[in-house]
């Protein structure tokens, strides 16, 4: 069962997404309304996924995912914030953030992106993909690094190839004829290789790269 953590500041808001992620079949470990108490609480809840607002009574949303991010590398964070600002989007990506929902989404959308985030996909609101992908873009005409990239199989190189196009693991599956478990399994091997941390840096290293 996944584990999920709701941090929002509106408390009927947070406990409506608790309830409706109950109902689906997740166990909602955690939930607060304040940023540095969500830092404090993950540590000990261990969630798989934190669904995430941006604009918090304490600290800010970006600050959250830093927080949460040194505490717990591994976890998956969905931002869901009423806010479609490219400058907030960017930041939270650049931040750590695993995907950006805009609160107008419908529960069907919110549960299938919950479901997607845990399962390693990147999520966004349409249109918001598109922003973003176009950021690292123009962050990589001039590529940070100079250090020879990592050997990659050519099946590692044709996945991450589809990552940068934005495709869900899914997609790569089917595209590829693979299961959903080898795709995730070259993803993991490519992020270990490369020394990333999520998808988002996998994404804007293909970019760098030419993938895409």
């Amino acid at each position: 069962m996944v584990r999920v953590m709701v941090v929002d500041d509106h408390p009927m808001w947070r406990e409506g997404v608790s309830r409706d992620l109950a109902a689906a079949g997740y166990e909602v470990v955690a939930t607060t309304g304040e940023g540095r108490q969500a830092v404090r609480i993950a540590s000990a809840a261990h969630p798989d996924v934190v669904v995430l607002d941006l604009q918090l009574p304490d600290v800010s949303g970006v600050e959250v995912i830093n927080g949460l991010r040194a505490e717990l590398p591994e976890v998956r964070i969905l931002m869901l914030s009423a806010s479609g600002e490219q400058q907030d989007v960017l930041d939270a990506v650049k931040a750590g953030a695993a995907g950006y929902l805009l609160k107008s989404a419908g529960l069907p959308e919110f549960l299938d992106a919950v479901s997607r985030t845990a399962a390693g996909d990147t999520v966004f609101t349409p249109g918001l993909a598109g922003l973003v992908l176009g950021e690292f873009r123009r962050l990589a005409v001039s590529p940070s690094s100079e250090i020879p990239a990592p050997k990659l199989t050519e099946r590692e190189t044709e996945v991450l190839r589809l990552v940068a196009k934005g495709l869900s693991y899914r997609q790569i599956a089917e595209r590829l004829v693979l299961s959903h478990r080898t795709v995730q399994n070259h993803v993991q091997n490519t992020l270990g290789k490369l020394q990333l941390h999520n998808r988002v840096e996998l994404t804007r290293y293909a970019i760098e790269q030419g993938l895409d």
